[in-house]
């Protein structure tokens, strides 16, 4: 199957999350992503966490279906060379510091003048920042959990997105460069990301125009009914409604409608409102809390399954890689490859369909000659006099 980008090349300069983020993506629909790490990897090469054989499993997951070149990026040579490779493709996505050197637009652009060049930064001055650090200042944190203690989260969510804006981006300015014949620079701010997810949202509004700041609210869905319950058998499963059809199915389904129906007059609301309900909330999950303790997980599944219900199972990763058929060979997502250094293991091709299967990330540097072969034109001679000089990596790692 052939991906939706094919016949796109990107050189990739990158560490971390969302630079490779992007880059995967791209070459999952088909790009030719080709990522340049300095010789023996970047500071992201042994991140956790780790197979048994020490191989970053972080890593193999970040960079499937790439190609890996490695160089000596500390000697003008090996900077050369990558400039080179920069060239050809056309096309640079990198969130290494490059807005003056020899990664510049202004000096990458002299080589090529329709380069297009993606190009992350942390604020949008060029300062630094991580998505942690990020995420700690737009206030998501401090509305996560129970009370006044902020809460971090593990999902590296701006991360995530700048990823993703990144290729949306490139595809941009890769769709005015077919129109026009003109490359350009596209920047982002990690931090923008976040301040523009969190006033997209309504967070920043409402302060605005209300003078409200949202709470930490537990598990309660804000302005809608939904929940968290425990089941008899120690799980717990999140109940929402945010339709009347929804909110109906959960009477129907549990046969407590006649129960439910009853809160809304006692607490003076209607409940056929999304505020309403948001309001009663706590009378609501008394009718329900009892229902769900009564029953196992499964017995939970059975009668919800189908219903009209919005509802799902909490999982931990193990539960989640063993037991959710979502997460098997069953889901089209899904196939399993064979990663050097890991062996087989299942993973997943882009989430657009249909997409190329997946595509094990590469040993880093295992690429390098084939690559200045195809793309420059190296010559074998050339290649082991590189090698020689150290500006190629001596064990082809």
């Amino acid at each position: 199957m052939t991906g939706l980008l094919e016949g796109l090349r990107v050189v990739e300069v990158s560490a971390f999350v969302a630079a490779p983020i992007g880059g995967m993506t791209l070459a999952q629909l088909g790009a030719e992503v080709v990522r340049i790490d300095p010789i023996g990897g970047n500071i992201d090469i042994g991140r956790w966490p780790l197979a048994p054989s020490g191989t970053s499993l972080y890593w193999a997951g970040l960079n499937k279906g790439k190609r890996s070149v490695s160089l000596a990026l500390d000697k003008p040579e090996g900077r050369e060379i990558a400039a080179r490779l920069i060239a050809e493709a056309g096309v640079l996505l990198t969130n290494l510091p490059a807005a003056e050197g020899w990664m510049s637009y202004a000096t990458l652009r002299q080589r090529r003048r329709d380069l297009i060049m993606l190009r992350l930064t942390g604020t949008h001055d060029g300062g630094n920042a991580i998505d942690y650090t990020v995420n700690a200042a737009v206030g998501f944190p401090v509305a996560t959990g129970a009370d006044a203690a902020p809460v971090n989260h593990v999902l590296p969510a701006w991360d995530v997105a700048a990823g993703l804006y990144l290729c949306t981006g490139l595809l941009g300015a890769e769709r005015r460069r077919t129109r026009t014949g003109e490359g350009g620079e596209v920047t982002l701010a990690l931090s923008d990301v976040a301040y523009a997810t969190a006033a997209n949202l309504g967070y920043l509004a409402d302060v605005q125009v209300n003078g409200h700041v949202r709470p930490p609210l537990g598990n309660w869905l804000y302005g809608a009914f939904g929940r968290d319950f425990a089941t008899r058998d120690g799980r717990h499963v999140m109940l929402a409604a945010i339709s009347n059809r929804q909110w109906r199915a959960i009477g129907m389904a549990t046969g407590l409608a006649e129960r439910l129906a009853m809160v809304g007059p006692l607490m003076g609301v209607d409940l056929d409102d999304e505020g309403g309900r948001y309001e009663a909330r706590e009378a609501i999950a008394a009718v329900l809390a009892p229902w769900f303790a009564a029953r196992t997980l499964e017995e939970v599944r059975a009668a919800l399954d189908g219903s009209g219900v919005l509802w799902g199972p909490y999982q931990d990763f193990g539960q989640m890689a063993r037991e959710d058929p979502r997460c098997s060979a069953a889901n089209p997502l899904f196939a399993e490859i064979e990663q050097p250094g890991v062996g087989r293991l299942l993973a997943p091709r882009a989430p657009l369909m249909p997409s190329p299967p997946p595509r094990p990330a590469p040993v880093l540097g295992a690429d390098t000659d084939a690559v200045l072969g195809g793309w420059l034109g190296m010559g074998a001679d050339e290649i082991a006099a590189q090698r020689a000089a150290g500006i190629l990596p001596k064990d082809r790692e």
